[in-house]
């Protein structure tokens, strides 16, 4: 009877239970709260919170070789199904009008991606302090969190750097929650309030002709200049090409909605399978998360002082302002950029002047992340 006893016990979880799992389900759980209570990023927070509370469950092996997020990590992340089929996604649900009516929006997402190389750099850099061992496509993987863009973060640490994929998933959702805290005072001390006030004049209309050629005009730049970048840029236009075609309403809107939201869940659920202690419980985990903060904040700031040199170069015909929209946090970033501006101007509406950043700090990261992996990757 005893002896009977002894292995129930040794089977449950408490019996099982290791400091660091506890740790890390209080990780989960603090995810959570952040998604539920505070609504920062739920859609991916939530399932990736209870993601790390499932592969932490001793005993269960939920997450290991044979249980069911080992396969979801292996089938649509390792592989890079899951991210790619999100940015198809995201294309469907972009209008590229912004952009159009104002090309030179462009300059601004280019100029917001400096966060991203400016951060391999500083992560290369931390290797001279103890506990901390990153290989060139460590940093890599780091530096994309500066881009502000969750699935480009997530695809290139699938392949760069496996082991880091949770605290870079967290790192780069966590910060695009936080976009509203951490975006205008950076944008307050980089402008003065005579350019906070700057009124941009009423975007040009955009032909449907136009919206159409676009995707696949970046789409045959890409293949030409950065094949790398393909697979992003690719499905991105892709989707993007389905909606604003016209002709076939009913792929566009699955892909807007269940098949982006299902895809949404798994991925969550793949990144949370690698919140386990031993690969989340460390100083290199601490140093992601502050040079995640450290790179958005350089992209922040980067947009904005071009955006500053553009308004001068046009005679004050561009607000600042719109420069932090470079970073791809669609459409949180736009949406922060028009609120900072009605509080130094009500009568300033920026956000559809902010979402031709917005949109190209989308196409940035990607093609960021090409050169990355054409320049590291295997």
């Amino acid at each position: 009877m005893s002896q009977g006893f002894l292995e129930l016990w040794q089977s449950t979880g408490l019996a099982n239970f290791e400091l660091g799992q506890v740790a890390m389900i209080l990780v989960g759980l603090g995810l959570l709260y952040l998604a539920i209570v505070k609504e920062f990023e739920p859609l991916l927070l939530l399932p990736i919170g209870f993601g790390a509370i499932l592969s932490n469950i001793p005993v269960a092996g939920i997450s290991d070789p044979g249980g069911l997020l080992y396969y979801v990590y292996k089938v649509g992340i390792d592989t890079g199904i899951f991210p790619l089929i999100i940015f198809m996604g995201v294309g469907a649900m972009t209008d590229f009008g912004a952009l159009i009516a104002n090309p030179k929006t462009l300059f601004l997402g280019a100029a917001a991606q400096f966060g991203i190389f400016a951060t391999l750099l500083g992560a290369l850099a931390l290797n001279a302090l103890p506990g901390i061992n990153w290989t060139i496509e460590d940093a890599s993987a780091i530096a994309i969190i500066g881009g502000a863009d969750g699935p480009t973060a997530i695809f290139l640490a699938g392949k760069l750097a496996p082991d880091l994929l949770g605290a870079i998933a967290v790192a780069a959702y966590s910060y695009m929650a936080l976009v509203p805290i951490i975006q205008p005072p950076i944008m307050r001390a980089l402008t003065s309030e005579a350019e906070r006030n700057i009124e941009m004049k009423q975007l040009r209309h955009v032909s449907q002709k136009e919206k159409i050629v676009f995707p696949l005009i970046v789409l045959i730049l890409c293949l030409l200049l950065l094949p790398s970048a393909a697979p992003l840029i690719g499905m991105f236009c892709f989707g993007n090409l389905m909606k604003e075609s016209g002709v076939v309403n009913r792929l566009s809107e699955t892909t807007q909605n269940a098949l982006i939201n299902i895809v949404t869940i798994f991925l969550g659920l793949g990144v949370g399978s690698r919140l386990s202690a031993e690969s989340f419980l460390n100083w290199e985990t601490i140093g992601i998360l502050l040079l995640g903060m450290v790179a958005f904040a350089i992209g922040t700031a980067s947009g904005v002082l071009m955006a500053k040199l553009m308004s001068r170069l046009t005679g004050g015909k561009i607000n600042p302002l719109i420069g932090a929209a470079g970073v791809s946090a669609v459409p949180m970033a736009a949406r922060v950029v028009n609120k900072v501006g009605l509080e130094s101007n009500p009568h300033n509406f920026l956000l559809m002047h902010a979402m031709g950043p917005n949109v190209a700090g989308v196409i940035g990261s990607a093609v960021a992340a090409g050169v990355l992996l054409a320049l590291v990757g295997n």
